[in-house]
């Protein structure tokens, strides 16, 4: 039987519900590689989590676009520790534009995704070091079940062979930025070839029937690619293979 949309059911731990956790901390769990038992969602993850944190904002109505400047509602809240830190950012700093909210201290909302789902049990924190000196820190996902369970939905959405009617603003827009920032191993360069029209549907179904929702679901998905492009060209230019990856 296939399941309803916004739940699957994972291998351990019944079913599972798009709306127990954040659209960033969704995110996050798509770039896991079960195969290789890592994180392997790219370097700029960092900048598909912000877009993600951006897009529940935009959905929940607690940033606004004016004049295509991210505008915050001043005092407006979802009860989400990761996404209200992101949310009083946006009010105490300077205007700024999707691109520069994209990547404007980019690195603190995956950390701050990390922590949060290290305290409700999805990931466990290991503390290293390299070389016997630097201390560096390594997350274990907790509950594959969960992450494997959401990719399957996941690509169900991107693939079919669901209707776009059938889901969520919420799939839409997680979808929209995993595909939009390259996340490995849920999506593939082919996959973003051969769906770009259906990606173009789910960036618009990510508004819902709010068309000032809409056109923002456009221009955050305009701006994660113009961030990723400008990160990529600038790793290749430094021989480089950084960013705010695993």
């Amino acid at each position: 039987m296939r399941p309803r949309p916004g739940s699957v059911n994972a291998d351990r731990g019944g079913a599972v519900h798009y709306g127990t956790l954040s659209l960033p901390a969704r995110l996050l769990l798509l770039a896991w590689n079960g195969e290789r038992k890592k994180f392997t969602g790219g370097p700029d993850l960092h900048l598909v989590i912000r877009a993600g944190a951006l897009a529940e904002l935009a959905q929940r109505g607690v940033i606004v676009e004016t004049d295509g400047i991210v505008t915050p509602v001043t005092g407006a809240r979802t009860g989400d520790t990761v996404l209200d830190a992101l949310a009083e950012l946006i009010e105490e700093s300077r205007p700024r534009k999707w691109r520069g909210w994209m990547t404007h201290r980019s690195g603190n909302t995956l950390n701050e995704v990390r922590d949060q789902l290290t305290a409700h049990g999805y990931l466990r924190l290991e503390r290293r070091r390299v070389l016997g000196i630097f201390p560096v820190r390594h997350w274990e996902l907790e509950r594959a079940g969960y992450a494997e369970a959401l990719q399957a939905e996941a690509g169900m959405v991107l693939r079919g062979p669901r209707s776009i009617t059938e889901v969520s603003e919420s799939e839409a827009a997680l979808v929209m930025c995993a595909a939009t920032g390259k996340v490995r191993p849920f999506v593939t360069g082919k996959d973003r070839r051969r769906y770009k029209d259906r990606l173009t549907e789910l960036t618009d179904r990510g508004g819902g029937a709010s068309l000032e929702v809409t056109q923002q679901m456009r221009a955050l998905r305009k701006a994660l690619a113009s961030a990723i492009t400008a990160a990529e060209t600038a790793r290749s230019s430094s021989g480089g293979d950084g960013g705010g990856g695993d």
